[in-house]
């Protein structure tokens, strides 16, 4: 190690609640937080993307909060609040001297090589025991439990009933970039989850069903079964099908895992045509994805008016839509594919689709249509399901009913924040922050979850949202979406509920907290040109008059 201690700004350089960033003894970096008279500092980069957090957004109750996705630290800490971040910062030591800020840090920990800090390893002494917490799925939330259980002290057996074959994964990566080797994207690496998580990781298996009065797992066909303490529902979904004819044809795609990518990404060369089922967020990226592959012709077949309407509105649509066709793409909106044609060459391949009496010739098709919950298999053990297939569950993600069951990510019909009504949020960092809200649950440290949904999408510009938008009542938008920069405010009785944004950061991360603290403004103020990032939420004053009004 090779430890300084530097002197890098006068105190009354940083007002309260403010944060910059500074350099460190070569190419180190910080970031120096003043909330009130105290003052903190830890690396510079978010563990997540590596996205600098100096340009996102300090809250006065020690929230960083990444620019980029979401991802949450404490500065006093380092410690994660939020994911998708999957490991804590470096925090190090600061002082006040003589009305200077002082920090001592080890350089190796300054550097964006070094950015994240390593977690607490469970001891030989507190070696697993006992029956411990199963998991069912192995994904974002399953890996997220994990990294919570252990942070907050949980010390039994920790065992992953997978049907994937590899460790959880960046499944955002897939739709996004096509990977193919989950190796490279894998969240911790299989070793890495048994002998420095102390956790058991079984691939492949493909669960049955559940007795939760005997607290037992049968998987393999009712071959293997396995006992629990706590068991926690992390299945994800399964993608859906069209019920037309031609559904299951041979190079008729659906996209959710390693070989779903596989799949495309060796279809997709150059000279072939793809055809796309569905205009919203998978389908879309997969577009983006090939779009620079010299393909002969891309075609997307969407119910709406414009791709993404039911979430961001027709203007938005309408931008991305302008977009995505100077990229080449053709569209086929206010269409339902009426069934897909085989080859004349061989029966058991694709050849096309039929739609509005046409056919749109097709190398191969991807559907994109939507994940149903993948709770079939328990309806027989007792559990009762949503119309959609979901699993309702309670503020603490507990399944009523069912002692010692939790159900988190795309199965979970979850109660909302500010509201009455409970609903499924497909999103990547509402399973992650799920996982970490009932890993502090089981190791006693439970709250209700409450955190705000956030998610984001390459589409020509990264594209940011946060909260949920289904069912507004207008979009005020300010910018231009068909220039792809803008930010669009989402209104249900007269109160934002949403915010999405293009070439605005940090305002979806600003907007996100304001969410959680109720400070987002009206949307009569957003009207007349009220600019979130000019909210202060940052200063102890601040955040001394929120505690005091709840």
């Amino acid at each position: 190690m090779s430890i300084k201690t530097i002197t890098v700004c006068d105190l009354s350089d940083l007002n309260d609640g403010q944060m910059k960033e500074f350099a460190f003894e070569g190419d180190g970096k910080i970031v120096v937080y003043r909330l009130g008279d105290a003052v903190h500092a830890t690396s510079a980069f978010c563990t997540h993307y590596g996205a600098p957090l100096a340009k996102g957004v300090l809250a006065a109750d020690g929230r960083v909060v990444c620019p980029w996705h979401g991802a949450c630290f404490n500065v006093c800490t380092g410690d994660i609040e939020d994911a998708p971040a999957p490991s804590a910062l470096h925090s190090f030591k600061t002082q006040i001297v003589d009305g200077k800020v002082v920090v001592t840090a080890d350089v190796s920990r300054t550097l964006k090589s070094n950015l994240a800090r390593a977690p607490t390893l469970i001891s030989p002494a507190a070696a697993p025991t006992g029956k411990g917490v199963v998991i069912v799925g192995g994904g974002a939330g399953t890996f997220h439990v994990i990294e919570s259980l252990r942070e907050h002290g949980y010390s039994d057996d920790i065992t992953i009933l997978s049907k994937e074959l590899h460790a959880p994964i960046d499944r955002t990566k897939l739709s996004k970039a096509l990977i193919t080797d989950p190796a490279k994207i894998e969240l911790r690496t299989a070793a890495d989850l048994k002998i420095r998580y102390g956790t058991t990781l079984r691939i492949g298996v493909n669960v049955t069903s559940i007795d939760t009065s005997a607290k037992q797992v049968i998987f393999e066909g009712g071959k293997e079964s396995i006992s629990y303490e706590q068991l926690i529902l992390a299945m994800g979904g399964t993608p859906r099908r069209l019920p037309i004819e031609g559904a299951n044809l041979e190079n008729v795609y659906t996209f959710r895992g390693i070989e779903d990518s596989k799949k495309v990404d060796t279809a997709a060369q150059e000279g072939k045509r793809m055809v796309v089922m569905g205009s919203s967020f998978i389908s879309m990226e997969l577009v983006v994805a090939v779009a620079k592959r010299k393909l002969a012709s891309i075609d997307v077949i969407g119910i709406e008016e414009v791709p993404f309407q039911s979430v961001l509105g027709k203007e938005i649509g309408t931008g991305l839509k302008k977009y995505h066709e100077s990229q080449g793409v053709k569209f086929h909106m206010q269409s339902k594919a009426e069934k897909i044609v085989a080859s004349e060459g061989n029966s058991s391949e694709a050849s096309g689709v039929l739609v509005n009496g046409q056919i749109i010739p097709a190398d191969f098709i991807v559907m994109g249509v939507g994940v149903a919950p993948a709770t079939e298999f328990l309806k027989q053990s007792g559990f009762r399901l949503e119309k959609d297939g979901g699993i309702e569950v309670d503020e603490y993600l507990r399944v009523p009913g069912h002692p010692d069951v939790y159900a988190i990510g795309d199965i979970a019909c979850y109660p909302q924040l500010g509201t009455s009504e409970t609903r499924r949020v497909e999103h990547w960092n509402v399973a992650g922050n799920q996982g970490r809200a009932v890993g502090m649950t089981i190791s006693g440290k439970s709250q209700p979850f409450v955190k705000i949904p956030i998610f984001w999408s390459a589409q020509g510009q990264q594209l940011r949202y946060c909260g949920i938008s289904a069912g507004y009542d207008e979009v005020i938008i300010k910018g231009d979406p068909g220039e792809m920069k803008f930010i669009a405010y989402y209104v249900k009785h007269n109160r934002v509920v949403a915010v999405a944004s293009m070439q605005n950061d940090p305002v979806v991360s600003k907007a996100s907290e304001l969410l959680r603290l109720g400070l987002m403004p009206s949307p009569e103020e957003l009207r007349a040109g009220k600019n979130l990032l000019d909210v202060d939420i940052s200063s102890l004053s601040v955040m001394t008059r929120i505690q005091s009004a709840q």
